[in-house]
């Protein structure tokens, strides 16, 4: 199977994918597999939150377009243009890819299952307890399209055997598991991370709204996800909370709701000083990770220091968003539209995949 024919194989479900959104799920009579594919994937979209209570058909559906955005045939060239595959071309040299996968987000492990099989591997993949139905199914898909797949991908339901190296997403207490458990073999192990936002005050009205975006998408359960504020010294965030007053209808949701009322109780109890504007609360405090419906903030003086701090505990961030007031910052609105080239923790996982022996 070459490269060119996998990327097809990709493409080809980039447009699948593209025929489902929220407001309207429409047939492309050009697309393969509809009178297969097109209406159960409807029916799974909507099953899925009796699957998993925080995958609404609201945050599946987001999930769906993103992937249907970044599977274009100029996205991926793009995307394998900077590798050499001379090396995988042969099947010989496949390996067998241990996939762990997480399932916070919908689909949020998609993007290691994608790496493995347009770099010639088989994956052996164990889904997250919390995300057993989509990735399958559009694996069903991809094997429509080119049965030659069949043979590279296994969903695993027991134990992980004959494996040649390991790609593992969990918490910080799974992950010194996953280190030593896979000790012996090549392996990229992912832990929590959370994101961050940098204020100054100047920003826009528009600029704010897309914060929430950051902060809302997928309930705040992502890596992605700002969990934290860096502001200066007497910022007023009363700009901040009538911006995000547009996203007030996720209190309406019943698992978000309870998170709320517990944490702000937790936080109540144990006298901390909070913002709150009935939907979300603001907590001052030096950690990154907030729990649900809650977010940190911490006050800085100047932005250079704040830099090198970023720059010194860059392993617990993944994403810093902000006006370009601190190096690799993305705009707001944007951590959770990655690119095909925006690799989780920093790791290239096509070069590992590509390198390792």
């Amino acid at each position: 199977m070459t490269l060119e024919t996998k990327k097809s194989v990709f493409v080809e479900l980039g447009k699948f994918l593209n025929q489902f959104s929220e407001t309207n799920n429409i047939q492309n009579e050009s697309v393969l597999g509809n009178d297969l594919f097109f209406d159960d994937f409807i029916n799974l979209i909507h099953l899925s939150q009796s699957h998993n209570g925080w995958y609404t058909p609201e945050q599946v559906y987001f999930a769906i377009k993103s992937w249907a955005d970044a599977l274009t045939e100029e996205n991926i060239a793009k995307w394998l243009s900077e590798y050499s595959f001379d090396s995988v071309q042969d099947d010989n040299n496949a390996k067998n890819v241990a996939l762990i996968l997480a399932g916070n987000i919908p689909l949020v492990g998609f993007h290691d299952f994608l790496s493995v099989l347009i770099t010639g591997n088989s994956a052996l993949i164990k889904t997250s307890s919390n995300d057993q139905h989509l990735l399958p199914f559009l694996a069903k898909y991809l094997i429509f399209v080119d049965e030659s797949l069949k043979d590279k991908i296994t969903f695993v339901e027991g134990k992980l055997e004959n494996f040649d190296t390991v790609i593992a997403t969990g918490s910080n207490n799974t992950a010194r598991y996953f280190e030593y458990y896979f000790k012996d073999k090549p392996s990229i192990i992912r832990k929590n991370r959370n994101s961050v936002a940098v204020l100054n005050g100047k920003e826009t009205k528009e600029d704010l709204e897309n914060l929430g975006e950051d902060i809302f998408r997928y309930f705040g359960l992502g890596c992605r996800n700002v969990s934290k504020l860096f502001v200066p010294k007497d910022y007023s965030f009363v700009a901040f909370f009538e911006a995000i007053f547009k996203y007030q209808d996720v209190i309406h949701y019943e698992k978000y709701a309870n998170n709320y009322d517990y944490n702000k109780a937790v936080f109540l109890m144990s006298n901390f000083k909070l913002l709150d504007n009935g939907f979300l609360t603001l907590k001052e405090d030096p950690s990154y990770a907030s729990p649900i419906s809650s977010v940190f903030y911490e006050f800085y003086e100047n932005i250079e220091d704040l830099q090198t701090r970023l720059e010194a505990e860059a392993e617990q961030i993944q994403c810093i968003v902000s006006n370009d007031l601190v190096k690799n910052s993305i705009a707001f609105g944007q951590t959770q539209n990655p690119q095909l080239w925006d690799y989780a923790d920093n790791v290239d996982t096509i070069t590992f995949l590509l390198t390792t022996k």
